[in-house]
This record gives structure tokens, C-alpha cells and sequence, in this order.
């Protein structure tokens, strides 16, 4: 699947850190495939906003990553996204991945 920098990073800031064994490995691995490498860092330059409340980076350097994931990850995922829409804690910025992983399933 196909994911923007800020779709990643979205990502890894709501996925679950409790679970039952398999979901922790999922998520562990899920963490590491959305993490940034050396270079994306570079391209990137990841860096914190002047009030440090927002991560800025270099628009010029966004790539989309393909993050592979499989029924199990997309289930956490879903889960994640379900979970925030129950609390109604959901944003503009969740849409995105709402529509990508299709929560709600009715449309």
C-alpha cells in the first residue's frame, strides 16, 4: 500500500502498544516497515516547528513508501481507526487513511 509521509507517521502514532502477542508483533513490525530511514531523513530533514508543536519537513523530498501489509495489519489498522472514531477523536488528517483502509465499511 501506498503511503504518504504524512499518512506514516499518522500511522505509527495510533497504532495500538498494548495487545495480545501477535498483535504486538504486527505492530512491531508495522512500526519498523513506516519508520524513516537514513536517507528519507536526509531527503526529508525532518525538523521541529519554531513553538516545537509540529514536525516540519522539505516537501520537495515526499516520496510515497510501499508499506506491504497483510490481512492481519490492515485488521489493526482498522481497529486503530474504529477505535478512534467510537472516542470521536478523529481528525481531518485520519480521512486519508480512513478511505485507504475503508473504515466505515459502509461508506
Amino acid at each position: 500500500m501506498l503511503l504518504s509521509v504524512v499518512e506514516r507517521l499518522t500511522l505509527l502514532s495510533i497504532l495500538p502498544e498494548q495487545g495480545n502477542l501477535t498483535t504486538i508483533k504486527i505492530v512491531a513490525r508495522l512500526r519498523e516497515d513506516l519508520s524513516f530511514d537514513e536517507a528519507e531523513h536526509t531527503a526529508l530533514n525532518f525538523r521541529p516547528s519554531d513553538d516545537g508543536k509540529q514536525l516540519l519537513w522539505n516537501a520537495a523530498g515526499m516520496v510515497e513508501k510501499d508499506v506491504e501489509m497483510g490481512p492481519k495489519a490492515m485488521g489493526v489498522v482498522y481497529d486503530a481507526l474504529k477505535a478512534l472514531d467510537e472516542q470521536e477523536k478523529l481528525t481531518a488528517q485520519h480521512i486519508p487513511l480512513c478511505e485507504k483502509f475503508s473504515y466505515p465499511e459502509d461508506g
